[in-house]
């Protein structure tokens, strides 16, 4: 093993394609379908919503794409981000376990999500559109998809869930210093944030919700596309930069992970760090367990359904084959807004149903407990959506610990909590609250789910 604790790749190093696990995967993907013909939907019926060059790279079959050459210039702003073996920790924790993690905080906007902004304002600006609508939970999303609207001259507008609007305001103000526009969700702008309004005046919002605006705006006006942070393949297929780049760096280690961890709300930064490993676990080339942490308190690998279901709350989304909680279940108002929503990446979900990955889900007050943990020892302050990787590898170390093994761990901090401290100020003042779950609330919306054949 490398004694060195950081590990770095020369720009040159840095991968200039992506990888689609999609190529390598065992049992075919079910495909969307059209909500009203219940039929799987063609190019045609996205184009509405996506340039076409997503749409190609969301049905797109081969393993690798090429990396467009001004979106490689602008990942070389901060790409490549640091591996860093967490020997502090290791030493707090006392496990013969071995604990990496890839830092996305490292980015312009703080976390992972530039990765996929950057692309999608790429093919949106070459497809000569002006504007484009997004939803963003906490806020990482919004403020990476402005950044990347300042970078390629788009605007943005973004839809921000209300509990996390107000839990969060200097995320408000950094999508506002990258040029974006944000609205705190359900808003009077769309028809379908007054109608939820009309019903609950005091709505806390989701992200299925502000996916139900966003999509909207974009569906009623033809100079504006609909961009996702997360849940769609094309999205996974731009995080995987960070698993190819985490590769090339546990060769420099000398190592590679017995154990790949990730946080999961809609599936992007734990599929860009895992599905590398898992394509080569498929290819036969190296074995890989990969755990997949979600909230207690919106559980949708652990307790949610795998059926087709709509990816918003006002059903005018595709029908996707996911995990789900039912598109009409609010989750409580956790500060974990980038994990509130009710669905889980097609992919994997895909994975988890045929037993690829392991899910877990913790609670918010045991995941921050980590983070406090893993900022004392290693000096990183992580974001709240971020401390739930951190308690499932810190578990794993202490298995290690337990059992007496000495095993690799590799873990995403996919961002910075700069902005999120009122979850830390709330866990020190003693006002966080219990996660909740609601089961009367969760079985009613299983029932609403579309029966599909």
């Amino acid at each position: 093993m490398s004694e060195d604790s950081k590990f770095f790749l020369k720009d040159s190093d840095v991968p200039k394609q992506w990888y689609n696990l999609v190529a390598d995967l065992k049992e075919p993907m079910s495909p969307p379908l059209h909500p009203g013909t219940k039929q799987p939907i063609g190019p045609d019926d996205l184009a509405p919503l996506f340039p076409m060059e997503l749409i190609m790279q969301e049905v797109s079959q081969d393993r690798y794409i090429d990396i467009p050459k001004p979106v490689q210039e602008a990942y070389s702003r901060w790409r490549c981000t640091p591996l860093v073996r967490a020997r502090a920790l290791e030493k707090a924790l006392d496990t013969p376990a071995r604990i990496y993690y890839k830092y996305e905080g490292a980015s312009p906007s703080g976390s992972h999500k530039p990765n996929t902004a950057l692309a999608q304002a790429f093919y949106n600006k070459e497809a000569g559109i002006k504007k484009i609508a997004t939803e963003t939970g906490a806020g990482q999303w919004g403020t990476a998809l402005s950044y990347a609207g300042a970078v390629f001259g788009i605007e943005i507008q973004v839809f921000m869930v209300k509990v996390s609007f107000n839990q969060k305001p200097y995320r408000k103000a950094i999508i506002e210093s990258y040029g974006g526009s944000v609205v705190a969700s359900p808003s009077e702008l769309t028809n379908s944030g007054k109608a939820i309004l009309a019903k609950d005046p005091n709505n806390s919002g989701s992200l299925g919700i502000a996916i139900s605006e966003a999509v909207e705006v974009a569906a009623t006006n033809d100079d504006t596309k609909y961009a996702l942070g997360s849940v769609l393949n094309h999205v996974l297929m731009h995080q995987s930069i960070i698993g190819q780049e985490a590769l090339l760096q546990m060769e420099m280690a000398d190592d590679y992970p017995d154990i790949v961890v990730g946080c999961t709300g809609g599936g992007s930064n734990f599929s860009g760090l895992c599905n590398p490993f898992l394509g080569k676990k498929f290819r036969g080339e190296q074995d890989v367990h990969a755990i997949a942490v979600e909230p207690s308190s919106c559980p949708s690998l652990t307790k949610g359904t795998y059926s087709y279901d709509f990816g918003d709350t006002m059903k005018s989304t595709p029908l996707m084959k996911m995990h789900t909680l039912g598109s009409d279940f609010m989750p409580s108002p956790t500060h974990v807004g980038g994990l509130r929503y009710h669905g889980m990446a097609p992919m994997l979900s895909h994975l988890v149903h045929h037993g690829h990955v392991e899910p877990r889900a913790y609670g918010q007050k045991e995941c921050l407990e980590a983070g406090i943990q893993f900022a004392r020892t290693e000096g990183i302050m992580p974001a709240p959506e971020a401390t739930h990787a951190i308690k499932g590898a810190v578990d794993e170390a202490l298995k290690c610990k337990a059992e007496g093994k000495s095993k690799s761990i590799l873990f995403n901090l996919c961002g910075h909590g700069h902005f999120d401290m009122q979850a830390y100020m709330d866990y020190f003042s003693g006002n966080l609250a219990e996660d909740s779950f609601d089961t009367k609330a969760f079985e009613e919306s299983l029932s609403a789910i579309p029966a599909v054949n």
